[in-house]
Protein backbone atom coordinates (compact mmCIF):
# COMPACT_ATOMS: atom_id res chain seq x y z
CA UNK A 1 0.00 0.00 0.00
CA UNK A 2 1.38 3.79 -0.40
CA UNK A 3 2.35 5.81 2.17
CA UNK A 4 0.32 8.45 1.26
CA UNK A 5 -3.32 5.89 -0.10
CA UNK A 6 -6.36 7.52 1.74
CA UNK A 7 -7.28 6.51 4.72
CA UNK A 8 -9.41 3.51 5.60
CA UNK A 9 -11.85 3.83 8.47
CA UNK A 10 -13.61 0.96 10.16
CA UNK A 11 -15.21 0.05 13.82
CA UNK A 12 -12.30 -1.79 14.30
CA UNK A 13 -10.71 1.12 16.03
CA UNK A 14 -13.41 0.48 19.22
CA UNK A 15 -11.88 -2.10 20.92
CA UNK A 16 -8.55 0.01 20.62
CA UNK A 17 -9.77 2.31 22.50
CA UNK A 18 -11.70 0.04 24.92
CA UNK A 19 -7.99 -1.22 25.63
CA UNK A 20 -6.55 2.36 26.75
CA UNK A 21 -9.59 2.84 28.66
CA UNK A 22 -8.71 -0.10 30.83
CA UNK A 23 -5.58 0.93 31.30
CA UNK A 24 -6.31 4.01 32.09
CA UNK A 25 -9.00 2.82 34.63
CA UNK A 26 -6.38 2.02 37.07
CA UNK A 27 -4.61 5.46 37.42
CA UNK A 28 -8.28 7.73 36.65
CA UNK A 29 -7.97 9.34 39.76
CA UNK A 30 -4.60 10.69 39.79
CA UNK A 31 -4.83 11.14 36.29
CA UNK A 32 -7.77 13.31 36.38
CA UNK A 33 -6.45 15.69 39.45
CA UNK A 34 -3.37 16.17 37.07
CA UNK A 35 -4.84 17.52 34.58
CA UNK A 36 -7.38 19.29 36.60
CA UNK A 37 -5.08 20.85 39.10
CA UNK A 38 -2.72 23.05 36.74
CA UNK A 39 -5.34 25.11 34.81
CA UNK A 40 -7.16 25.22 37.75
CA UNK A 41 -4.34 26.93 39.56
CA UNK A 42 -3.88 28.87 37.09
CA UNK A 43 -7.35 30.05 36.58
CA UNK A 44 -7.61 30.75 40.33
CA UNK A 45 -4.20 32.69 41.22
CA UNK A 46 -4.83 34.78 38.53
CA UNK A 47 -8.20 35.26 37.67
CA UNK A 48 -8.56 36.56 41.58
CA UNK A 49 -5.05 37.74 41.91
CA UNK A 50 -4.50 39.82 38.74
CA UNK A 51 -8.41 40.55 37.88
CA UNK A 52 -8.22 42.57 41.46
CA UNK A 53 -6.29 45.09 39.49
CA UNK A 54 -8.50 44.71 36.19
CA UNK A 55 -11.48 46.28 34.61
CA UNK A 56 -13.58 44.48 33.27
CA UNK A 57 -12.67 42.85 30.08
CA UNK A 58 -15.46 42.45 27.09
CA UNK A 59 -18.43 42.97 29.84
CA UNK A 60 -17.26 40.50 31.83
CA UNK A 61 -15.33 39.68 34.53
CA UNK A 62 -11.44 38.87 34.08
CA UNK A 63 -12.01 35.24 36.46
CA UNK A 64 -14.55 34.38 33.36
CA UNK A 65 -12.50 36.16 30.42
CA UNK A 66 -9.78 33.44 31.50
CA UNK A 67 -12.20 30.73 32.55
CA UNK A 68 -13.33 30.28 28.91
CA UNK A 69 -9.59 30.28 27.53
CA UNK A 70 -8.70 27.54 30.46
CA UNK A 71 -11.03 25.59 29.41
CA UNK A 72 -9.56 25.25 25.93
CA UNK A 73 -6.03 25.25 27.31
CA UNK A 74 -6.79 22.42 29.32
CA UNK A 75 -8.23 20.20 26.86
CA UNK A 76 -5.18 21.12 24.58
CA UNK A 77 -2.70 20.26 27.08
CA UNK A 78 -4.58 16.97 28.15
CA UNK A 79 -5.12 15.80 24.31
CA UNK A 80 -1.02 17.09 23.63
CA UNK A 81 0.23 14.79 26.68
CA UNK A 82 -1.69 11.90 25.68
CA UNK A 83 -0.60 12.13 22.12
CA UNK A 84 2.69 12.53 22.56
CA UNK A 85 3.85 10.39 25.91
CA UNK A 86 1.29 7.81 25.96
CA UNK A 87 1.10 7.68 22.55
CA UNK A 88 5.09 7.07 22.17
CA UNK A 89 5.01 4.87 24.74
CA UNK A 90 2.33 2.64 23.13
CA UNK A 91 3.99 2.97 20.05
CA UNK A 92 7.76 2.54 20.45
CA UNK A 93 8.51 1.46 24.57
CA UNK A 94 5.99 -0.81 25.10
CA UNK A 95 5.91 -2.13 21.63
CA UNK A 96 1.56 -2.81 21.94
CA UNK A 97 1.06 -1.26 18.43
CA UNK A 98 3.36 -3.87 17.14
CA UNK A 99 1.49 -6.35 19.00
CA UNK A 100 -2.35 -5.03 17.91
CA UNK A 101 -0.88 -5.22 14.27
CA UNK A 102 -0.33 -8.34 14.43
CA UNK A 103 -3.98 -9.13 14.29
CA UNK A 104 -6.59 -8.39 11.46
CA UNK A 105 -6.75 -4.76 12.49
CA UNK A 106 -4.69 -1.80 10.39
CA UNK A 107 -2.46 1.11 11.06
CA UNK A 108 -5.29 3.47 9.91
CA UNK A 109 -6.86 1.88 12.84
CA UNK A 110 -4.63 2.20 15.44
CA UNK A 111 -3.92 5.48 14.31
CA UNK A 112 -7.63 6.19 14.79
CA UNK A 113 -8.05 5.03 17.92
CA UNK A 114 -5.16 6.74 19.50
CA UNK A 115 -6.38 10.37 18.19
CA UNK A 116 -9.84 9.61 19.79
CA UNK A 117 -8.59 8.24 22.77
CA UNK A 118 -6.55 11.18 23.16
CA UNK A 119 -9.61 13.68 22.48
CA UNK A 120 -11.54 11.50 25.24
CA UNK A 121 -9.24 11.86 27.49
CA UNK A 122 -9.04 15.66 27.02
CA UNK A 123 -12.88 15.73 27.30
CA UNK A 124 -12.89 14.83 30.72
CA UNK A 125 -10.33 17.47 31.59
CA UNK A 126 -12.70 20.11 29.43
CA UNK A 127 -15.29 19.06 31.79
CA UNK A 128 -13.75 18.79 34.97
CA UNK A 129 -12.85 22.15 34.47
CA UNK A 130 -16.49 23.13 33.18
CA UNK A 131 -17.31 21.99 36.36
CA UNK A 132 -15.66 23.87 38.90
CA UNK A 133 -16.23 26.72 36.05
CA UNK A 134 -20.37 26.33 37.47
CA UNK A 135 -19.41 25.35 40.83
CA UNK A 136 -17.96 29.15 41.49
CA UNK A 137 -20.53 30.21 39.70
CA UNK A 138 -18.66 32.29 36.83
CA UNK A 139 -21.60 31.36 34.36
CA UNK A 140 -25.49 29.94 34.82
CA UNK A 141 -25.86 30.17 30.69
CA UNK A 142 -27.07 26.78 29.57
CA UNK A 143 -25.17 27.44 26.26
CA UNK A 144 -21.93 26.31 28.12
CA UNK A 145 -23.29 22.86 27.51
CA UNK A 146 -22.13 23.28 23.79
CA UNK A 147 -18.56 23.56 25.45
CA UNK A 148 -18.84 19.83 25.56
CA UNK A 149 -18.66 18.77 22.27
CA UNK A 150 -16.62 21.55 21.61
CA UNK A 151 -13.71 19.77 24.13
CA UNK A 152 -14.36 17.07 21.73
CA UNK A 153 -13.27 18.57 18.74
CA UNK A 154 -10.35 20.64 20.30
CA UNK A 155 -9.18 17.50 21.60
CA UNK A 156 -9.42 15.59 18.05
CA UNK A 157 -7.28 18.75 16.51
CA UNK A 158 -4.50 18.53 19.60
CA UNK A 159 -4.29 15.04 19.12
CA UNK A 160 -4.16 14.94 15.91
CA UNK A 161 -0.96 17.75 16.16
CA UNK A 162 0.63 15.96 19.13
CA UNK A 163 0.72 12.52 16.90
CA UNK A 164 2.77 14.48 13.92
CA UNK A 165 5.04 14.99 16.52
CA UNK A 166 5.23 11.20 17.68
CA UNK A 167 5.77 9.77 14.67
CA UNK A 168 8.67 11.84 13.76
CA UNK A 169 10.05 11.60 17.69
CA UNK A 170 12.79 9.74 18.12
CA UNK A 171 12.49 10.03 22.33
CA UNK A 172 10.62 11.72 24.63
CA UNK A 173 13.20 14.79 24.62
CA UNK A 174 11.87 15.66 21.45
CA UNK A 175 8.72 16.40 22.91
CA UNK A 176 9.85 19.71 24.47
CA UNK A 177 10.68 21.31 21.36
CA UNK A 178 6.90 21.21 19.91
CA UNK A 179 6.17 22.01 23.54
CA UNK A 180 8.11 25.44 23.94
CA UNK A 181 8.03 25.87 20.08
CA UNK A 182 4.44 25.81 19.39
CA UNK A 183 2.00 25.38 22.32
CA UNK A 184 3.48 27.64 24.59
CA UNK A 185 3.51 30.70 21.75
CA UNK A 186 -0.21 29.17 21.44
CA UNK A 187 -0.92 30.00 24.31
CA UNK A 188 0.77 33.61 24.51
CA UNK A 189 -0.89 34.61 21.09
CA UNK A 190 -4.62 32.93 21.14
CA UNK A 191 -6.04 35.05 23.61
CA UNK A 192 -5.81 32.74 27.13
CA UNK A 193 -4.45 35.24 29.29
CA UNK A 194 -5.71 38.67 27.38
CA UNK A 195 -7.46 39.66 24.36
CA UNK A 196 -5.75 38.74 20.93
CA UNK A 197 -6.83 42.74 20.24
CA UNK A 198 -4.09 43.62 22.74
CA UNK A 199 -1.50 41.76 19.91
CA UNK A 200 0.20 43.99 17.05
CA UNK A 201 -1.96 43.83 14.04
CA UNK A 202 1.10 40.87 12.37
CA UNK A 203 0.90 39.28 14.97
CA UNK A 204 -3.21 39.35 15.41
CA UNK A 205 -3.17 37.72 11.39
CA UNK A 206 -0.78 34.80 13.09
CA UNK A 207 -2.96 34.29 15.78
CA UNK A 208 -5.93 33.97 13.16
CA UNK A 209 -4.49 31.14 11.78
CA UNK A 210 -3.47 29.22 15.46
CA UNK A 211 -6.46 26.14 16.21
CA UNK A 212 -6.51 27.37 19.72
CA UNK A 213 -7.67 30.72 18.66
CA UNK A 214 -10.75 29.40 16.85
CA UNK A 215 -11.76 27.17 20.09
CA UNK A 216 -11.22 29.98 22.42
CA UNK A 217 -13.13 32.35 20.02
CA UNK A 218 -16.15 30.17 20.50
CA UNK A 219 -15.90 29.50 24.32
CA UNK A 220 -15.75 32.69 25.11
CA UNK A 221 -19.48 34.23 23.69
CA UNK A 222 -20.76 30.85 25.51
CA UNK A 223 -19.71 31.84 28.95
CA UNK A 224 -21.44 35.51 28.54
CA UNK A 225 -24.78 33.27 27.18
CA UNK A 226 -23.95 34.32 23.18
CA UNK A 227 -23.49 32.40 20.58
CA UNK A 228 -20.25 32.81 18.62
CA UNK A 229 -20.16 34.57 15.55
CA UNK A 230 -19.06 32.71 12.76
CA UNK A 231 -19.05 29.97 14.65
CA UNK A 232 -19.56 27.53 11.26
CA UNK A 233 -16.18 29.12 10.45
CA UNK A 234 -14.51 28.38 13.78
CA UNK A 235 -15.98 24.94 13.45
CA UNK A 236 -14.73 24.03 10.02
CA UNK A 237 -11.31 25.26 10.86
CA UNK A 238 -10.45 23.15 13.93
CA UNK A 239 -12.29 19.88 11.74
CA UNK A 240 -9.64 20.86 9.28
CA UNK A 241 -7.27 20.87 11.33
CA UNK A 242 -7.75 17.59 13.21
CA UNK A 243 -8.49 15.48 9.47
CA UNK A 244 -5.19 16.97 7.86
CA UNK A 245 -3.16 16.49 11.24
CA UNK A 246 -4.79 12.38 11.37
CA UNK A 247 -4.02 12.47 7.80
CA UNK A 248 -0.40 13.86 7.92
CA UNK A 249 0.39 11.61 11.32
CA UNK A 250 -0.10 8.54 9.32
CA UNK A 251 1.54 9.07 6.48
CA UNK A 252 4.71 9.44 8.43
CA UNK A 253 3.69 6.17 10.95
CA UNK A 254 3.02 4.21 7.60
CA UNK A 255 6.71 5.53 6.63
CA UNK A 256 8.15 5.06 10.20
CA UNK A 257 7.02 1.63 10.60
CA UNK A 258 7.63 0.15 7.26
CA UNK A 259 11.39 0.86 7.75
Amino acid sequence: MSHYAIPRFSRRFIPIWRRNFMVWKKMAASSVLGHLADPVIYMLGLGYGLGGMLPEIGGMSYISFLAAGTVCYSTMNSASFEALYSGFARMHEQRTWEAILNTPITLDDVVFSEMVWAASKSLLSGLAVLAVIWLMGLTHSMLTLWIIPLAFLVGLCFASLGLIMTALAPGYDFFMYYFTLVITPMVILCGVFFPVAQLPVWLQSVSAWLPLTHAIDLARPLMKDTLPAHALTHVVVLAAYALSGFYLALVLFRRRLSK
